[in-house]
């Protein structure tokens, strides 16, 4: 492994830990050439996945894209980062393991997505769905939240001024 401060090739494991179901494993370095110490991440790959778009276009799967889109529905959520990549985590195993083909759709990661997160925060189940889905009308936000099922008792009515704002 290369020294991220000096790039020697010469370092040494201090310490390793797995994390994520031991699916990922943390390693502790140290460059024996600079004494910097450095954290290096492995995780497990059963194979290279290729998503294929709905315009047809196809690009390998970008774990780290896939964090960042599930991140950005939980901003501002009580949701840690280490939850996050859990779920990501999961979700690469499941279409690694009960996919037969290399290939998968766009739309499958979608559905896993929406899947985890309304069971881990409806709030950002609604942000994630309404960019993947492209909603363009209130009506669409009106459908979904009426099919969570715990909507009604989570409800916030919201009363806009009578005086016209604008």
């Amino acid at each position: 492994m290369r020294c991220p401060y000096c790039n020697s090739s010469d370092s040494r494991v201090t310490d390793s830990r797995p994390d994520i179901g031991d699916a990922v494993i943390r390693r502790r370095r140290v460059c024996n050439d600079c004494g910097a110490r450095f954290t290096t991440v492995e995780r497990i790959q059963m194979r290279d996945l290729v998503v294929k778009k709905n315009s047809g276009k196809t690009e390998a799967f970008d774990r780290e894209k896939l964090f960042r889109s599930i991140k950005l529905a939980c901003r501002n959520r009580d949701i840690k980062d280490d939850q996050i990549d859990r779920l990501v985590a999961s979700i690469q195993r499941r279409l690694e393991t009960e996919t037969a083909d290399d290939i998968v759709t766009s739309s499958l990661i979608g559905q896993m997505v929406s899947d985890s997160l309304l069971n881990l925060d409806p709030i950002a189940f609604i942000r994630f769905v309404s960019v993947y889905r492209k909603f363009s009308k209130v009506s669409d936000f009106k459908k979904i939240i009426n099919q969570i099922p715990e909507a009604e008792d989570d409800a916030i009515v919201c009363k806009l001024p009578k005086t016209s704002l604008f």
